[in-house]
This record gives C-alpha cells, structure tokens and sequence, in this order.
C-alpha cells in the first residue's frame, strides 16, 4: 500500500540563520526554499521546516528542552523528526554519525513487539532535538498497540 501523506509544515527557533543553514544542507541533506535574513525554509524529506532566527538565544547558546523517561532514555520534549524508509534511516544514520550530538545513538527499540521502531535522537547546533524513525512496515507498525 502507498502512503498518501499531506506534507507538514514546522517552524523553530535558531540561534544563527548561517548555522542552520549549514547543518539542514550540508548534514542532513535538505534543499534550501524561500529565505531572508530572519528566516530560511528547508524540504525536509518532503515536509517544509522553517528556522526562525531566534534573538534571544545567544551565539553560544542552546535550546533548553525538558527531559521525561522512556524506555530507559531521557527524550527531550519538544522533538521533531520524520519517519523515513529503512534504507533512508540506514543512510542518514552512517552519514551523520561523529558529526551530530546524539542524545540516543541509532538503534532498534522495542524489538519484537508492537511498533518495533529504528530510531536516533540528536541535536541541531541551536538545540532543537530531532527524532528519525523506521519501521518495517510503516502501515501496520505506526500506530501499533
């Protein structure tokens, strides 16, 4: 079965637009859309990210997420991320490693049960923490109980 998604649209807050701007392209692969100096769109797998340059946040400072327990982690909350294909989520995960702040290295959760999931937790340099996830059959295992 084909997914039919309707794109969504996130917006955050980043300390350096320049900054962003490296690490969305030259990290994780996105492609540039609209910009001024404020702001700067990124297609994110197909889905439209915004950086907001944020005034508040210092040259040297990050993003201060609120941690809660799950599975043995502290996931920072608020997180986004995208659910990928397998082969993407393998790729992305080689590609970014000893490049990003993992706060959870990729790795299999729940394994053998409902909504077995890879995953990886890690920072952008402002602090936004992303998630990337993939399961085998995303139309089954997505919602599982």
């Amino acid at each position: 079965m084909t997914r039919a998604i309707t794109p969504f649209h996130i917006a955050l807050n980043v300390r350096d637009i320049e900054e962003a701007k490296n690490f969305y392209t030259e990290i994780l692969g996105c492609t540039v859309g609209r910009s001024a100096s404020d702001w700067i769109d990124f297609n994110l797998y197909g889905h439209q990210l915004v950086c907001h340059l944020d005034g508040s946040i210092g040259k040297q400072e990050k993003i201060n997420p609120q941690f809660y327990p799950k599975h043995g982690h502290g996931i920072p909350v608020p997180h986004y991320g995208v659910i990928i294909k397998l082969d993407d989520w393998l790729s992305l995960s080689k590609s970014i490693t000893g490049k990003v702040e993992f706060i959870l290295t990729p790795t299999v959760r729940l394994e053998d049960k409902s909504g077995e999931q890879a995953t990886m937790l890690f920072y952008d340099p402002s602090g936004n923490a992303l998630e990337f996830k993939s399961f085998k059959d995303v139309d089954t295992q997505l919602f599982a109980v």
